[in-house]
C-alpha cells in the first residue's frame, strides 16, 4: 500500500513537471480528504464510529486541444479502486464529446453533482437504486446555454471497471436537461433521465442506510432468477434565488419479473424521492457548473481568518424509499455547513431514519454526524 500511494505521488508530480515543460498538454492534479465522525441508535445512540468516508487523488487535463482524461483513485478504507478513470474525446465530427471509460452514468442530479459539493453528508435515499459509476461509452452534448443530452452504454463493473465475463450483461442510460432560468443569482434547473438495466444472473437487488454510513442496513431487497429487465426513470429539479436553495428528485424504479401470481409476468414499482432546501446565512449562493457536474464550489464573501468567519449554510431535507405494500424507509436531515474557506468545509447534520415494514413494525435509528473536508 505505502509503495502504491507513492507511486500515485509521483506520477501525479511528473504529471506537474510535464504540464510546466509542453504547452499542448494541460495537466493538474488534487484530491481530497474526508473524515467523519458520528453517534448513532434507536434512542440511546450507543453506537459511535469515525473513518475516512473519502480519500482520493485525481489528475485531470487535456491532450493536443481535444483529448480530455482523467484518473480519480480512492484510497479510503484501506482498499484501492477506481472512481473517474475515463478517456474523452472532443471536436467530433458532430456537435459533441465522447467519453469511454469508468465514470457516472448520467442518471439524476444529485449523484452527478461531486461529493465534494453535495449539501449533506450524504447523497439522499434513492441513491441506492443504481451503482453511481460503472464502465461504458457515453455521447453528450450541449445545444445553446439551455439544453443538454447525455446518453450512454455501460457494463456493470468491479472496483476497477472490469466485467470480463459479461453476457447479456447492458445498462442504457440517457438523460436531457433544460436550464430554464440562468440570470444572475437566480438559476432553474429541470431534467428527466432514465436508465433500463440488465444482468447475466437475472436478478435485481439494493439496500440502505438512513443516510448514515457508519449506520445500520435498515432496508435489504432481493429479486432473484426471474428479473427480465429493471427500468428507472427520474425527474430532478434545482432552483437558486441568491441565498435560497431548492432542491427535488423523483424516481421511479420498475422491476420486471417472468413471474407473478399466476405465473404471469409482474412489474414490482418502488418509488423514491428526496426533497431539500437550504439558505446561506451569510449571504453566499450556490453555484452551478454545468448540466453534467452539476454545482460547484461555494466561496466564502470573507474566508475564515482573514477578517471573517467564512459561510454559513443552514439546510433540511426529506428522503423515502416507498415500496408500497411491503413497506417503507424515511428520513429527515437537518444540517449546517460552516465553510471555512473555498477548499475547507465543516458539515454537521442530524439524521432521524425510520423504517416500517410491510407487517407495519417501525424500526428507528438516529444519528448525530459530523465532517471535516478539504481539497485541492
Amino acid at each position: 500500500m505505502r509503495k502504491l500511494i507513492f507511486i500515485v505521488i509521483v506520477v501525479m508530480s511528473s504529471a506537474t513537471y510535464l504540464n510546466a515543460q509542453n504547452s499542448d498538454k494541460e495537466i493538474k492534479f488534487g484530491g481530497r480528504i474526508m473524515y467523519d465522525m458520528a453517534v448513532w441508535g434507536a434512542e440511546e445512540m450507543d453506537n459511535t464510529g469515525q473513518e475516512f468516508r473519502r480519500v482520493r487523488f485525481f489528475s485531470s487535463g487535456t491532450m493536443y486541444s481535444n483529448i480530455n482524461y482523467k484518473l480519480q483513485l480512492e484510497f479510503a478504507g484501506g482498499k484501492i479502486a477506481f472512481k473517474d478513470v475515463f478517456i474523452e474525446l472532443n471536436k467530433l465530427p458532430i456537435k459533441g464529446n465522447l467519453r469511454v471509460g469508468h465514470f457516472k452514468e448520467p442518471l439524476r442530479l444529485e449523484v452527478l453533482n461531486s461529493s465534494k459539493y453535495i449539501t449533506f453528508m450524504e447523497r439522499g435515499l434513492p441513491i441506492a437504486f443504481a451503482p453511481e459509476r460503472n464502465t461504458g461509452a457515453m455521447y453528450h452534448t450541449t445545444f445553446g446555454d439551455k439544453l443538454s443530452i447525455q446518453s450512454g452504454v455501460f457494463r456493470n463493473s468491479d472496483a476497477f471497471g472490469n466485467d470480463k465475463s459479461a453476457t447479456n450483461n447492458v445498462n442504457i442510460t440517457s438523460r436531457i436537461t433544460y436550464l430554464a432560468m440562468s440570470d444572475g443569482d437566480k438559476l432553474l434547473h429541470l431534467g428527466i433521465s432514465n436508465s433500463i438495466r440488465k444482468n447475466s444472473d437475472n436478478d435485481y437487488g439494493f439496500s440502505s442506510r438512513a443516510e448514515n454510513h457508519m449506520g445500520s442496513e435498515l432496508l435489504s431487497v432481493e429479486f432473484t432468477n426471474q428479473v427480465k429487465d429493471v427500468n428507472i426513470i427520474a425527474g430532478e429539479m434545482a432552483y437558486v434565488n441568491s441565498s435560497l436553495s431548492l432542491q427535488g428528485e423523483v424516481v421511479q424504479t420498475t422491476v420486471n419479473t417472468e413471474n407473478g401470481q399466476g405465473n404471469a409476468p409482474f412489474a414490482h414499482e418502488i418509488i423514491s424521492y428526496y426533497g431539500q432546501l437550504s439558505y446561506f446565512l451569510t449571504g453566499e449562493s450556490r453555484s452551478y457548473k454545468s448540466s453534467l457536474t452539476g454545482f460547484g464550489r461555494v466561496k466564502p464573501k470573507n474566508n475564515y481568518g482573514e477578517n471573517g468567519w467564512g459561510a454559513l449554510e443552514v439546510a433540511a431535507r426529506f428522503s423515502a424509499i416507498d415500496m408500497q405494500e411491503d413497506g417503507s424507509l424515511e428520513d429527515f436531515t437537518i444540517g449546517l455547513n460552516w465553510y471555512l474557506n473555498p477548499n475547507t468545509r465543516v458539515m454537521l447534520n442530524y439524521v432521524m431514519g425510520e423504517l416500517t415494514d410491510g407487517a407495519g413494525e417501525v424500526t428507528t435509528e438516529n444519528a448525530v454526524m459530523m465532517r471535516i473536508q478539504l481539497d485541492f
